[in-house]
């Protein structure tokens, strides 16, 4: 495990987003707050999500604090589209945002989040996750609308976070999920996708190397292979990169257009996405895995 890494932190001031928990005044008695944090899960996902009524959550209380929350997503369908009526959203739409006039304020604490899904299913392609985070604290807030909830505070260096997490999918069923996207894209410009095959090997803990194989169709006479070729890494800042793209084919026609897009796929490649930037005082991203295998599995740890 790598030492947490230390950076300077950004000086602008982010508002957490107020979560809506129903009629004021905010709920003591644990079964109101689990029935609460069903309907608020439901409004989150706009209808998009299908078996939230059998969620396993728990939660106990302790006055203003709440000592554990469990919450168990196993079984449900997470959808990229919504539908009238699901996941008792009315009208399947997606959730406004509320941004109450704060009439009242009560500090908490979150002491303890647990999050498990074995599996969830996001997309068609189940998801094993396990993600656990101590030290979370919040705000009752109520507005001037009769409504409460919740409003995150920011951790600090006097109040950190601790946790970890570990996301999981099966690597078939990646490359399944994976050519139904891509099916979908390619159809939008006239191409039939006939074949894919994805491979990623690892090289390290933090490191693999992907090769995509594609077979296309346009039309009755042009027909060609593709082929891709790049490494992911993660380094000790806990930086995302994308290295060494290779587009070919053996078609001359489809590697013609290849040279025309080689450009735009490496300055897009070359954007690397800083993990830890967006963290707040107080979080601190210590390590990160990539695990390559049967399946893939990202995992982290916050110091």
């Amino acid at each position: 495990m790598s030492d947490a890494y230390q950076r300077p932190r950004p000086t602008e001031q982010r508002t957490p987003e107020t979560i809506p928990l129903g009629a004021a005044p905010r709920p003591t008695d644990p079964a109101d707050l689990v029935e609460r944090v069903r309907v608020a899960l439901a409004d989150a996902l706009g209808g998009r999500a299908v078996g939230l009524e059998r969620a396993g959550i728990r939660a106990v209380l302790d006055g203003g604090d709440i000592t554990s929350a469990d919450i168990d997503l196993t079984g449900v369908t997470v959808r990229a589209d919504g539908a009238p009526g699901q996941a008792g959203v009315p009208g399947g739409g997606a959730a406004k945002q509320w941004r109450p006039e704060v009439v009242r304020r009560e500090p908490g604490t979150l002491r303890r989040l647990r999050v498990d899904a074995h599996p969830l299913v996001a997309v068609d392609l189940p998801v094993d996750v396990t993600a656990e985070v101590e030290g979370l604290r919040f705000d009752w807030v109520e507005g001037s609308d009769g409504r409460v909830g919740l409003q995150p505070v920011e951790p600090s260096e006097a109040h950190p976070v601790s946790g970890h997490a570990r996301v999981a999918v099966d690597r078939a069923g990646l490359v399944a999920t994976a050519r139904g996207l891509l099916t979908v894209v390619l159809q939008q410009q006239g191409v039939t996708l006939t074949g894919l095959d994805v491979d990623l090997v690892s090289r390290g803990p933090r490191a693999a190397a992907l090769r995509v194989d594609a077979a296309i169709k346009k039309g009755m006479f042009l027909a060609a292979r593709v082929q891709a070729t790049a490494s992911v890494s993660v380094d000790e800042n806990m930086v995302l990169a994308v290295r060494d793209v290779q587009l070919a084919s053996g078609n001359p026609i489809v590697a013609a257009l290849l040279g025309t897009i080689r450009g735009r796929v490496e300055a897009a490649t070359s954007r690397d996405i800083d993990l830890a930037e967006q963290l707040p005082d107080g979080v601190r991203l210590a390590d990160v895995r990539l695990d390559v295998g049967q399946e893939l599995v990202v995992s982290a740890r916050l110091a």
